[in-house]
């Protein structure tokens, strides 16, 4: 009871949601980097999940930094559920697969006061465009830490002097890493989910030429997406279709909504 007390008193007073600086990095802070996750490791160990005592490697740092560019989105007012992240990053609440609504990102374009109706479009290709740009480092760093991962399990096992207390720690922080892994490919799933469902409802609603366009780089998007889920991180040949034995999926357009009325001359 005590412990649950310190948790809201200390959520409370960081706001929850983790502050963000510049082009979308986390901003440092005491409550956020270092009392939040002191009291969320205590929690996962209580509750007996995979809690490793290891230094973190700068390896795991920068996935993990990179990771949290995908679990968020502060420029979309929290339709990517901010908060919610903040606890499950420090571990005041365990890690969830849930499930959110997909229509958060449309409702978030719908509600905004643009001067063109055509800008929605123009701002869900950006968005998608900057998912696409930021992937490739994500992968990157995701590699690097199965590196990491495996050099660990080889020394353990090789040093003859290793404790069972470093073969517990080696193991929990795999899994850790693992789960941090496991989020970033729900995140980028549901991102294109969201952005997918955003271009369904403004070709309903503002049927405009530039879907095309935002198309694209959905069918883009779509072959990271399986690069992720099957774990590909480390493959050497990015965006080949033949390397995923895949295709760009089929444009969402089997009609031609914008061709254009011929007008015969007199």
């Amino acid at each position: 009871m005590r412990l649950i007390i310190i948790i809201l008193i200390i959520s409370f007073l960081s706001a929850c949601a983790r502050p963000v600086g510049d082009l979308g990095r986390a901003k440092v802070n005491v409550i956020n980097d270092e009392i939040l996750p002191s009291i969320g490791s205590i929690r996962a160990l209580a509750s007996k999940e995979a809690v490793s005592s290891l230094n973190k490697t700068d390896e795991e740092n920068e996935m993990q930094d990179r990771v949290w560019r995908f679990l968020i989105a502060p420029h979309a007012k929290d339709w990517f559920f901010d908060i919610v992240v903040e606890w499950q990053r420090t571990r005041i609440v365990p890690l969830q697969n849930k499930k959110f609504a997909v229509d958060r990102y449309y409702y978030f374009l719908k509600n905004q006061d643009f001067s063109s109706s055509r800008v929605r479009y123009n701002t869900l290709s950006r968005d998608i465009s900057i998912d696409i740009k930021t992937v490739p480092s994500v992968f990157a760093s995701i590699c690097a830490v199965r590196e990491i991962d495996r050099r660990r399990d080889v020394a353990v096992n090789a040093i003859t002097s290793a404790t069972q207390q470093e073969r517990i720690a080696v193991k929990s922080r795999k899994i850790e890493n693992d789960k941090y892994i496991n989020w970033f490919v729900s995140a980028l799933q549901y991102r294109y989910d969201s952005y997918s469902l955003a271009l369904d409802r403004l070709l309903i609603e503002t049927p405009h030429e530039e879907a095309r366009q935002v198309d694209a780089r959905l069918s883009e998007m779509a072959i990271d997406i399986e690069r992720a889920r099957s774990r590909s991180f480390c493959s050497s040949q990015f965006r080949n279709n033949s390397a995923l034995g895949t295709s760009v999926i089929t444009s969402r357009f089997q009609d031609d909504p914008f061709s254009q009325e011929i007008i015969y001359k007199k």
